[in-house]
Parts: C-alpha cells; sequence; structure tokens
C-alpha cells in the first residue's frame, strides 16, 4: 500500500522544498516532480512531492487522516 500525506511548502531551494507536515513536523522533500511555489500545498510520497493540491484539498485530506488516527486510537485503547 502507497501512502501520500499533504505537507505546506515553507521554502525551495534548487529541488527541494522544507515542508510542514503540521504540529511542527518539517522535512526536506524533492520538488522536481511538481511546480510548487511557497505556500502551496503537495502530497508528499517517499520523500517526493507528487502533487500540487488545493488548500481545500490538503485539509480536507488532513481532517480525514485524522478521524482515521483517532478511530484507531479508539480501537487500542478498548482491546
Amino acid at each position: 500500500m502507497c501512502l501520500a500525506i499533504p505537507a505546506k511548502v515553507m521554502s525551495i531551494k534548487g529541488d527541494e522544498a522544507r515542508v510542514d507536515f503540521g504540529e511542527g513536523v518539517l522535512r526536506e522533500v524533492n520538488v522536481t516532480l511538481v511546480d510548487a511555489k511557497v505556500g502551496d500545498y503537495v502530497l508528499v510520497h517517499a520523500g517526493y512531492a507528487i502533487q500540487v493540491l488545493s488548500e481545500e484539498e490538503a485539509l480536507e485530506t488532513l481532517r480525514l487522516w485524522n478521524e482515521v488516527l483517532e478511530a484507531e486510537a479508539e480501537i487500542r485503547k478498548k482491546g
């Protein structure tokens, strides 16, 4: 299974961007596959930005992802 996570582009230097996954999680990712600008949201998989997303798409994806994580935490508490 492949998983890609939205992140906000904070800065770009050459082919590398510093992105924010939220809650203080900052990482360097390669942006050669997309035309991203500072402030854009990108979908990140295996260290590469693979798609530029609208802010609305990114925030909705993150909201859904958080729902999944919360549900999993509840299941673990009961189990």
